[in-house]
């Protein structure tokens, strides 16, 4: 993965019927385009060097038809396993709750919605006809990625925006991770957690 710059930026493209974005860099370098695949059988993300497609660095795939307890296996060009990605389907009717697992499938982290209050108020309130576009400004979920003892390492927060298409991405500790399957994690979880506020 290259040298990230932190805040990341991921701001979502409504001209298009893909869910997809673009990731930049705190200093405006682009870093990814990210698009999830339109008609698949099976939950399936693409993540390219840019939006010309020509470059594919890793791709997302769900284990499942349905989204009961998905498994999403992240995998670099080559195939090569990197980590996975299970959503707790139960726990996130209320809330979003998602465990990050290793190349090992050892369970080692987890991504948790700090406040499931202002999900639920943003999606109630963006259903009010005319007015509701300004939710994007008014309600903004984040969404913190900690280890199992409990170190935050990561948070995702939506930014103010129209239709809720703009999100940061910071990284909470000096420490070296493995920033490769964290923000690949954080990029499939916004994919997913978007549409829900």
């Amino acid at each position: 993965m290259k040298d990230l710059i932190y805040p990341l930026h991921f701001q979502f493209r409504i001209s298009s019927f893909a869910n997809d974005f673009r990731a930049k860099d705190s200093q405006g370098n682009d870093l990814y385009y990210v698009r999830e695949k339109i008609f698949s059988w099976r939950d399936h993300i693409q993540v390219y060097l840019d939006e010309t497609k020509t470059e594919l660095l890793y791709e997302i795939i769900s284990n499942k038809l349905i989204d009961f307890q998905q498994t999403f296996t992240i995998q670099d060009h080559s195939g090569k396993v990197i980590g996975k990605l299970r959503r707790k389907t139960i726990k996130s009717l209320w809330k979003s709750t998602f465990n990050l697992m290793d190349e090992f499938d050892q369970q080692d982290s987890t991504i948790k919605e700090k406040n499931p209050w202002t999900k639920f108020w943003d999606g109630l309130f963006g259903e009010i006809p005319l007015i509701g576009i300004l939710s994007g400004y008014l309600f903004n979920p984040s969404y913190v990625l900690r280890t199992n003892e409990g170190e935050e390492l990561f948070e995702i927060v939506k930014e103010p925006s129209f239709f809720g298409r703009k999100f940061s991405v910071h990284k909470l500790t000096n420490q070296e991770v493995n920033e490769e399957r964290f923000v690949l994690s954080l990029m499939l979880m916004i994919l997913i957690e978007r549409t829900n506020g």
